[in-house]
């Protein structure tokens, strides 16, 4: 099963691209002609059955596509899809527990021991030395449950038919991890885990007394007025219009099967990446996030102070802050935000620092290589003579 953007994800991500015929994607759009020509090629060259990119710009917008939402009926995508997000929710958790700290409910210096008294008991871990911070950067150490062998292999061909409705709590994703050595030590490295948002989550609930998707509404969702975000828990469905999420569901064959993978109860990433959304909503979250309008200076700041992720297999040139990276284009220039991989679905929603110029984009097949993204975000942001 994958939630993230980790090493294991990386296998569906160098998946063969599959010659499945599909539909001619639609004329270009005007006014991002460069973009909306990676979306076609990407189509043409069946990287994915379909591909959206959204653009805000200041009060300026533009949406661009390219394929189909369903290869069956031939429906087009379109605008207010919603889609899973996979790790692009770790920004939401990041903001939640951010949001937290300024109120004073909890500290980034707090170490998991204050909070989660008990659950590390008998581990090879110390609590008392990892951080709320450490969690959010990715630098505490924890083991990624999604790499546990057993763990993954549930989620790998026809033995992600037999538990897609799986429902597992957070202690139980949690216990997984524990059961494995550290990576590294607090602070040390940074080592991609989803471990790390469940135990944020976590934390949130033990500060708030309230379930962590309360405190998503509250401080993100709700005051942004997010009408096509949330955080489904345990129902399988996509509520709303979405596309069908096509999966190859790890397969390494050179023409693999693909399969709908749209319904799926992905508890299995809750906080860390079990997130719906759209690209018109990842704009304005973003944008708003970046603009300093959800969180105070401070928060921010804490925010946008990243680690290098070099030498971890994560994502090139890359440096990751809490919830958020930056991400240099082979141009030079610098992107923020997050991306998200999970079955049949790829995501991407970067920009500008000010949070004025945000591209997102999703592709319905997670066999999709990510320089399809690289290739949007660098035909918006880079010289013509760079690309």
């Amino acid at each position: 099963m994958i939630a993230s953007l980790s090493a294991k994800a990386g296998l569906l991500i160098a998946a063969t691209l599959v010659a499945t015929a599909l539909p001619a994607s639609a004329s270009p759009a005007p006014g991002r002609p460069d973009v909306q020509r990676v979306l076609d090629r990407a189509v043409a060259t069946k990287i994915a059955p379909g591909i959206v990119t959204e653009i805000r710009d200041g009060s300026s917008r533009w949406f661009g596509s390219a394929g189909v939402s369903d290869t069956r009926t031939g429906r087009e995508r379109h605008q207010n899809e919603r889609f899973r997000i996979g790790s692009a929710s770790k920004a939401f958790t990041a903001t939640v527990v951010l949001k937290l700290a300024a109120e004073g409910r909890l500290s980034l210096d707090d170490t998991l021991d204050r909070w989660l008294p008990g659950l590390f008991d008998g581990t090879a871990y110390e609590p008392g030395k990892i951080t709320v911070r450490q969690l959010l950067n990715q630098t505490s150490g924890l083991y990624a449950y999604t790499n546990d062998e057993s763990f993954f292999e549930r989620g790998v061909g026809e033995e992600w038919f037999k538990h897609r409705y799986d429902t597992y709590t957070p202690e139980q994703l949690v216990r997984i991890a524990l059961e494995h050595p550290p990576t590294g030590g607090p602070g040390e490295r940074f080592t991609y885990s989803n471990t790390n948002y469940i135990l944020a989550a976590m934390i949130v609930e033990r500060a708030t007394g309230r379930t962590f998707a309360q405190e998503l509404n509250r401080t993100v969702i709700r005051p942004l007025n997010l009408a096509g975000t949330s955080l489904p828990a345990t129902d399988p469905t996509i509520r709303g219009p979405h596309p069908v999420h096509y999966s190859v569901l790890f397969s390494s064959a050179p023409q693999p099967e693909i399969h709908d993978a749209t319904e799926m109860n992905q508890s299995f990433a809750w906080a860390a990446g079990g997130m719906l959304s759209t690209t018109t909503d990842l704009n304005r979250f973003f944008s708003a996030l970046l603009g300093g309008r959800l969180l105070p200076a401070a928060q921010l700041r804490e925010m946008l102070t990243t680690v290098p992720t070099d030498g971890s297999g994560w994502i090139p040139g890359t440096r990751y802050g809490l919830g958020i990276f930056e991400q240099k284009l082979p141009c030079g220039v610098t992107v923020w935000g997050n991306a998200g991989a999970t079955y049949g679905s790829w995501s991407y929603a970067m920009g500008t620092r000010d949070g004025r110029h945000r591209v997102a984009s999703q592709v319905n097949g997670d066999w999709a290589p990510l320089s399809v993204f690289t290739d949007v975000l660098s035909a918006e942001f880079c010289p013509p003579a760079s690309r």
